[in-house]
């Protein structure tokens, strides 16, 4: 991937952050990660669940891999997206590997229990309901498109962002999303209400 220009890589403090400790820079390493970890927490909480008892360890897990990713990083998206996609990835892997020795946890437990919401609170149910689909398809999609659907869905991403944290073109994004959709609407078509979560991202 060609890097992008030094004027736009330091645009910000954490870029330039991330731009040295991506050179070895352990005391730039130390720093980005307590900048970055409090939002791939957020990240691990919101494609998981925040009971999932797997969340504190796909955390650990995305933190090494961030530090062991950050010699590949060239600064063609923010380090936030950089280790939102580190974090999709490890959430898609810990799903895998608990489906793979059996294990389930119900990503709908949180939302179900939940009573019918007022309408200052829809948008929330929403936001969560949707996070739950996510979180219920990961597992059975192909990797990249797991990915791009976790970014863009899970955690509100835009498509451009999604490409530039995923080093591809736009339209390889939008098909992979597309992709992913197509799979979710299989599952849920009997449910119109579960459908019209999906609206709206193309």
């Amino acid at each position: 991937m060609t890097a992008l220009a030094p004027t736009l890589r330091k645009s910000s403090p954490l870029q330039a952050l991330a731009e040295r400790a991506a050179e070895g820079d352990t005391e730039a390493t130390g720093e980005l990660l307590k900048a970055l970890a409090p939002g791939m927490i957020r990240s691990v909480a919101a494609l998981m669940g925040k009971q999932h008892p797997d969340a504190d360890d796909v955390v650990q897990k995305s933190l090494i891999a961030l530090v062991q990713a950050l010699p590949q990083f060239r600064g063609e998206c923010s380090p936030q997206h950089y280790a939102s996609r580190i974090v999709a990835r490890a959430v898609i892997a810990s799903k895998r590997r608990a489906a793979s020795r059996g294990a389930h946890h119900d990503a709908q437990t949180e939302v179900d229990a939940t009573t019918s919401p007022d309408p200052s609170q829809h948008d929330g149910f929403v936001a969560e309901r949707r996070r739950g689909l996510v979180r219920e398809l990961l597992q059975q999609l192909p990797e990249e498109q797991g990915e791009a659907f976790a970014m863009r869905v899970g955690l509100g991403f835009s498509l451009p962002e999604v490409a530039a944290a995923a080093g591809v073109p736009l339209n390889t994004v939008r098909s992979r999303v597309r992709l992913a959709k197509e799979a979710l609407r299989r599952r849920i078509d009997a449910d119109p209400a579960l459908l019209e979560l999906l609206e709206g991202d193309s």
